[in-house]
């Protein structure tokens, strides 16, 4: 069965997982990046560093982020989010949302791209010390689909 998600499905799955696939487009060209993130409810948080999509969110801010949760090919769930990039440069904002990317549930086993800082899982004394851009989204479209074998949408989020 192929068929929308509802609005809490899509919530939850944006809550449950923390790699997105980030999309932006500038000077003719289409980007498209898995980048990791938190979800508070109301904003995508996002971390990284100078490149190619700051580049091209800074020239151009309508930005979308994919996120997927496949157990298979006939049991999946997939949100599109449609939304603003805002670079975050604001002391205050700034720590909100590295502090939000700390809290995000992570995996025992993650990428080193993932941790904010090199002791990673233990917090920095400062949060000011952590380099590179803090982004965020607030979604303006939100979109869901599902495909499921069994009459359940439940997923192992």
């Amino acid at each position: 069965m192929l068929s929308k998600l509802t609005d809490a499905e899509i919530e939850e799955l944006l809550g449950g997982q923390v790699i997105g696939r980030l999309g932006c487009h500038a000077e003719g060209k289409t980007y498209v990046i898995p980048i990791s993130y938190a979800y508070d409810g109301k904003y995508i948080y996002c971390h990284t560093e100078e490149g190619m999509k700051i580049d091209f969110m800074r020239k151009n801010p309508d930005i979308c982020l994919q996120v997927d949760n496949i157990d298979n090919m006939a049991h999946w769930q997939s949100v599109i989010l449609w939304g603003k990039f805002e670079e975050l440069i604001d002391e205050s904002t700034r720590i909100h949302a590295l502090e939000t990317l700390i809290n995000r549930r992570l995996s025992a086993l993650s990428s080193n791209v993932a941790h904010l800082f090199p002791l990673w899982p233990f917090t920095s004394e400062n949060l000011n010390n952590v380099g590179g851009v803090v982004f965020r989204m607030l979604p303006v479209e939100k979109t869901g689909r599902f495909e499921s074998d069994q009459q359940s949408t439940q997923f192992n989020v």
